[in-house]
């Protein structure tokens, strides 16, 4: 009952297994090597992205010691007033003055933020 079968698998679906096989491998390396560029791509956009905002942070902090500093002056300057007049004149001329600072500190950090993405955007297809 238990006679061992003598099957021969043909040489034709063993040429065809084989080559499935290699297709497999091909297929799996490619894949491979596509995994490999993406994980470069995100490195390297990490660390852009990491230099960028690190200079974006220390132009942020750069700018509010600035504009403390500037309200300190302004405090120093308002106790000095000799009047009400004089006073207003000393807010009325910071006002301007910050308003300038501001939009200079936000041009500048809408170009720093801008030239990160930049940097940052995948320049290579897979």
């Amino acid at each position: 009952m238990n006679q061992p079968l003598d099957f021969e698998i043909p040489a034709s679906v063993r040429d065809l297994a084989s080559k499935s096989v290699d297709q497999a491998r091909e297929a799996y390396n490619r894949f491979i090597e596509a995994a490999r560029q993406a994980h470069d791509v995100v490195l390297k956009s990490s660390d852009v992205i990491a230099a960028g905002a690190r200079e974006i942070n220390e132009k942020a902090v750069k700018y509010t010691e600035a504009n403390l500093q500037a309200n300190f002056e302004l405090a120093q300057r308002l106790v000095h007033a000799k009047d009400i007049k004089e006073a207003l004149d000393i807010q009325n001329q910071f006002a301007r003055q910050q308003m300038e600072t501001f939009a200079h500190q936000a041009q500048e950090l809408t170009r720093l933020v801008a030239q990160s993405a930049q940097k940052a955007a995948p320049t290579s297809n897979f």
